[in-house]
């Protein structure tokens, strides 16, 4: 309880109440039942017509998902997700041979969320016997059991897989930074060479991103009430971190709510024929003691420099074409190692 209390503050969640889980899976839910209908000491909840069940071990569920099951549970009662089975069930006998095996046609996995009429699934689990309460796993049982209502059953997308293993957290992890690599914010500002951001938006989109251009900051408002975690601040006139700065310190008050590191690329253009290398390089040093203090708001900060001559257009389109590579690469794996440096396209 104390772990989950913890958790709430953290991402500032305020409408959450706690209940203490039971001994098995269907004590824990018929404890939140019981809270929802109003016998649980600490609890001050409005009884809901429609109740979800779901599981934590299946974090992708989308909002399309839960408007079906909702949906269905008016009409029926009950309503839980399905998906097709991808092995074929066997039953073995006592001595370990092979009994019978079911045709995977006609049948089908039983997935979360499932949803029901409030006073349905709450007087199967006030009915259900000791032996359901102990070693029963499927919620739609109990409802046709205990009050003879048959479930619709709604077809799920793939994403319901279910976290069982220890690597199925590695495919969980992959799935979540695939989810949030696919947008990026460029912030620029106003004076900036526009050429330059033209070839990166160009280059950033061919990598599979959706890209969405914040001149001069002036959408970043919008930005940090989205859900947006990728952002490229360019910076082609100065060295002074300016426009990054005003970035990161936008999304520092945001940072406790954020599910998963924020990944921000300070993107400097140099011009050799303007600026000397050793120059620049000496002012983004700068950035190690930003990347540093930035971390511990969870934002990953990281620098990407484009070194090109002015009346080079083809070193320039090489250049950036490696730039957006980079990024893309930085946004994608996340490696908290890799904060502070300065990568050079």
């Amino acid at each position: 309880m104390d772990t989950m209390m913890a958790i709430i503050r953290r991402y500032q969640h305020h409408r959450v109440t706690l209940v203490e889980a039971g001994a098995t899976r269907h004590q824990s839910i018929f404890n939140g039942l019981k809270a929802l209908a109003g016998d649980h000491p600490h609890a001050k909840l409005p009884t809901p017509t429609i109740v979800i069940i779901h599981d934590a071990v299946r974090p992708f569920v989308e909002e399309d998902v839960l408007v079906r099951v909702v949906t269905a549970a008016k009409d029926h009662g009950a309503a839980g997700a399905i998906r097709p089975l991808v092995s074929t069930v066997i039953s073995p006998n006592a001595d370990g041979c092979l009994d019978q095996s079911l045709d995977r046609s006609k049948h089908r996995a039983s997935e979360m969320p499932q949803a029901f009429l409030f006073d349905v699934i709450y007087r199967a689990y006030c009915q259900c016997s000791d032996y359901d309460m102990e070693f029963g796993t499927e919620c739609l049982h109990l409802a046709l059991k205990y009050c003879h209502t048959k479930a619709q059953l709604v077809e799920g997308p793939p994403d319901l897989w279910k976290v069982t293993y220890r690597r199925d957290l590695y495919a969980m992890e992959s799935i979540i930074k695939d989810k949030i690599s696919q947008q990026i914010c460029v912030v620029t500002d106003t004076r900036e060479d526009a050429r330059c951001i033209g070839l990166l938006q160009k280059e950033l989109e061919v990598k599979g991103t959706s890209v969405t251009l914040c001149p001069n900051g002036q959408d970043l408002q919008k930005i940090f009430l989205g859900e947006c975690y990728n952002f490229v601040c360019i910076n082609t006139m100065s060295a002074d971190f300016h426009q990054t700065m005003k970035l990161l310190d936008g999304l520092g008050s945001r940072a406790p709510s954020l599910f998963y590191p924020a990944a921000v690329v300070s993107m400097h253009f140099l011009d050799s024929q303007n600026v000397s290398f050793g120059e620049r390089m000496k002012a983004l040093m700068k950035m190690k003691d930003f990347a540093k203090e930035v971390k511990n708001q969870n934002i990953f900060l990281y620098g990407v420099l484009i070194y090109f001559t002015q009346d080079n257009l083809q070193q320039l389109q090489e250049s950036v074409r490696q730039g957006a590579n980079i990024i893309a690469s930085l946004i994608k794996d996340r490696s908290a190692g890799l904060t502070g440096q300065l990568l050079i396209a």
